[in-house]
């Protein structure tokens, strides 16, 4: 499997990105896909998540303002960003939920796979 992660870089506060992954290796349309983030000397904090059914679940602190979605023909999945904070600088990694729990879940026994993550910094 492999997940090849784009789209991060630098913005001011209020700005916003799109985050893609390109995914390769799997069943894409069958596999539930997110991303998850990790800020120098803290833990990984899961992001976003889309499911095969293309329901889709977020991290409280981004409700609202990040969207995620999935085209199954390109094995891609994207997230908008939108109104990013100084808070949201973080390294970006997609990755993938192939267990029957929510991504909430996924986050503790360890995600399935992982792309080299793509970083996103917020500052002015």
């Amino acid at each position: 499997v492999q997940l090849v992660e784009s789209g991060g870089g630098s913005v001011q506060p209020g700005g916003s990105l799109t985050l893609s992954c390109v995914a390769s290796g799997l069943s894409f349309s069958t596999t539930a896909i997110g991303w998850a983030r990790q800020v120098p000397g803290k833990g990984l904090a899961w992001v976003s998540g889309i499911y095969s059914d293309g329901n889709t679940y977020y991290a409280d602190f981004v409700k609202g303002r990040f969207t995620i979605s999935r085209d199954n023909a390109r094995s891609t999945m994207t997230m908008q960003m939108d109104d990013l904070k100084p808070e949201d600088t973080a390294v970006y990694y997609c990755v993938t939920n192939k267990g029957y729990g929510g991504f909430d879940e996924a986050l503790y026994r360890g995600f399935d796979d992982w792309g080299k993550g793509t970083q996103v910094t917020v500052s002015s």
